[in-house]
C-alpha cells in the first residue's frame, strides 16, 4: 500500500476534515521518526495515516477503537503487521508497548496536537514553531490539555529526547503543511 492508497482508504471511513488532517499529521511525524530510527518510512507513514480509520464509526466507544480499525484494514487486504499496530494503538485497551513502531505511534499521535496548537498560536505558521516553543508549551498543562504528555514522553524509550522529538515532528509537519492548511 502506498500513501495515496492509504489516504483514499482513510477518506472512505473518515469524513471529518480535522480528523483527516490529524491522521496526515501523525503519518508525517511517523515518517520522520522512521527516518531517524532507520525504520521503514513508507510503512510507518501509512500506519500514522490509518491509525484512526475507525474513530468516527466507534462514536467515542473506546472499547472498540483500534479493534474495529484493524478489522476494516484486514477487510481491505492491508498487511497483518499494520492491522495489529492500528489495533493496539488504543492506549486505553493496550499499553504494554515495546515495539519501536508502537512507541513512536503513541508519541506521534499525542505530540501532533501539541505542535499544531503551537502553530495555531502563531497564526497557523508551522514554519515559525521551534523546539523551544514546544518545550515551553509542553510545560503549560492547560495548553493543548488533551495532548497526553506521558504518551509524548514515551519516545524517550527509543533514545530520543523530547527536544529532538519536537525537531523531528516539526520537520514532518512542515513537509505536509499545505495538506494541513498551515503556512
Amino acid at each position: 500500500m502506498d500513501r495515496d492508497s492509504a489516504l483514499n482508504l482513510l477518506k472512505q471511513y473518515v469524513k471529518n476534515d480535522k480528523l483527516i488532517k490529524h491522521c496526515i499529521a501523525v503519518g508525517a511525524i511517523m515518517k520522520e521518526l522512521a527516518k531517524e530510527l532507520g525504520e521503514d518510512e513508507k510503512k510507518w507513514e501509512i500506519i500514522g495515516i490509518l491509525h484512526d480509520i475507525d474513530y468516527e464509526i466507534v462514536e467515542g466507544d473506546m472499547s472498540k477503537h483500534g479493534v474495529l480499525g484493524a478489522e476494516i484494514l484486514k477487510k481491505h487486504g492491508v498487511e497483518d503487521e499494520i492491522c495489529e499496530i492500528v489495533k493496539r494503538h488504543n492506549h486505553m485497551l493496550f499499553g504494554d508497548y515495546e515495539k519501536p513502531v508502537e512507541i513512536a505511534l503513541q508519541s506521534a499521535d499525542a505530540v501532533s496536537g501539541l505542535i499544531i496548537a503551537c502553530a495555531l498560536v502563531k497564526g497557523g505558521k508551522i514554519t515559525e514553531v521551534t523546539p523551544k516553543t514546544v518545550k515551553k508549551k509542553f510545560k503549560e498543562k492547560s495548553f493543548a490539555a488533551g495532548c497526553d504528555r506521558n504518551r509524548i514522553r514515551m519516545i524517550e524509550k527509543l533514545g530520543i529526547e523530547l527536544p529532538k522529538l519536537y525537531e523531528i515532528a516539526i520537520r514532518g509537519l512542515i513537509n505536509v503543511k499545505d495538506e494541513l492548511g498551515l503556512e
